[in-house]
Order: C-alpha cells, then structure tokens, then sequence
C-alpha cells in the first residue's frame, strides 16, 4: 500500500478495531491520502484524542478580563468566538460592523441562514467564508463527537441547508491562515479587513477575533468613520 502498512492493519484502523496507531502509522497515511498541514495536525488529534470535556448544563462564558479588554478598543472590531463559533463577548464596532459579530449569535449558522450575511460580503466571497466556516467547526469540533451542543447545531443545520450539509460531508479541515474579508458595509462602503485570531487562554476552544485594516487606507478611515458613529450614538442623550 501507499501509506506502508499491510492491508490487513488498514482495515483493522478502517473498522475502528485499532484505537491507538502511531505517530508514524498517521504520517503515512497523511502521506497516501496527500492531507495538508492542518488535515494532518487534525488526524492526529482524532488518533490521540484527549479526555472527553465533562458535560455541563452551565453556558459557556467568555473571561471578564477580556471582555474588558476589548471593550476598551473603540477603534478595533474584536470578539470572542466559542468553541462552537457562538460569539459570546463582543466590542461595539465588531457589532457595527455587522450585526453577525453580536453576543449570542452562531457564526456558522448565521453564515447559511442569514441573508444579510451574504448580501454584506457578496456572492463569490460567501463561498468562500461557508466552505471556511464548516471547516473550522470541524476542526474546533476534533474528536469530541458526542457533543449534545455540537449534534444540536450540525443537526438544524443539515435540515435547514444543503449547502451546509454537503460541505459538512466533505470533511475538509481548516484552522490556519490569516483571512481577509470586505464588508459592504451599508454607512461607510466597502471596509476591508485584516482576520486574527487568538487562542484565550484558560478557555479551550475560544478565540479571540480581532479585524483591522492596513493603515493608511480607505477602509482603515471607513473604520475609523464608523467608530466615530459608534461613539456618538453611545453619548446620545436618552
């Protein structure tokens, strides 16, 4: 075979009778079946799995300390995303920028059920940020395939959207990269944008998103615009 090994081990590994192959054992099958970076980083977690995350009814919360954090930057849209792309903590401008990046929205299922959503990036990049986005909720999602939040999410969505559910069959794996997105943005054109994401730590699986523009240009002063409307809509009497 491709990857080395005999066929009769194959199947075995195939038939789930052999939950511990090697490190070499995966390299050579990620090797065969000519996996990328990030599809070969994910087989392995799936080989090595760690200690299932005891269920709790408890809601997942983003760290105070960050909230607070990001609520001090009024001129950079920033977020945090759960480890099922639930926002859970977001400054103003991330929600100016469009209302997707607002606690308690679902990224993934905002991004197929929404409208707005693809109206705001347009057709062609929306295939792009749906094929990105099934592909980091599985790559969140790694071998913790019993996740009741998880079935619930994937299930809706596999009903309510065929793009959904044959992008979610595909497997694909995606958790590097640094993106750029443009927003038509209703108040202040087209603002494009910078995509980075950090790991918080102390939170598995939560991300702390942060957009910026290139300085010195248009959408860089398209931000800056919309974080004055922000601000000023915030020091309106009431």
């Amino acid at each position: 075979m491709l990857a080395g090994i005999s066929s009769d081990y194959y199947l075995r590994l195939e038939q789930g009778r052999d939950h511990h192959p090697s490190a070499h054992v995966i390299d050579a099958l990620a090797r065969a079946l000519q996996l990328d970076e990030d599809a070969t980083a994910h087989l392995h977690r799936l080989a090595q799995p760690a200690a299932a995350r005891p269920r709790t009814e408890e809601s997942e919360r983003a760290p105070d300390s960050v909230i607070q954090l990001i609520a001090w930057w009024s001129d950079t849209p920033a977020f945090v995303q759960g480890r099922h792309m639930d926002v859970l903590a977001a400054n103003a401008l991330a929600s100016a920028v469009s209302p997707v990046f607002s606690p308690g929205v679902n990224i993934v299922e905002a991004t197929f059920l929404d409208p707005e959503v693809r109206r705001l990036v347009g057709d062609d990049a929306w295939d792009t940020i749906a094929h990105n986005a099934v592909a980091r909720l599985r790559a969140l999602a790694g071998s913790n395939v019993d996740d009741p939040r998880l079935d619930e999410l994937v299930g809706e969505l596999s009903a309510r959207s065929d793009r959904f559910r044959r992008l979610w069959a595909r497997h694909d794996i995606e958790v590097g990269g640094t993106p750029t997105y443009t927003f038509n943005h209703p108040l202040v054109g087209a603002v494009t944008v910078n995509v980075e994401r950090f790991g918080v730590i102390g939170a598995e699986g939560q991300l702390l998103i942060v957009h910026h523009a290139d300085l010195g240009s248009p959408s860089e002063r398209a931000l800056r615009l919309l974080a004055g409307m922000v601000a000023s809509e915030h020091h309106r009497p009431t």
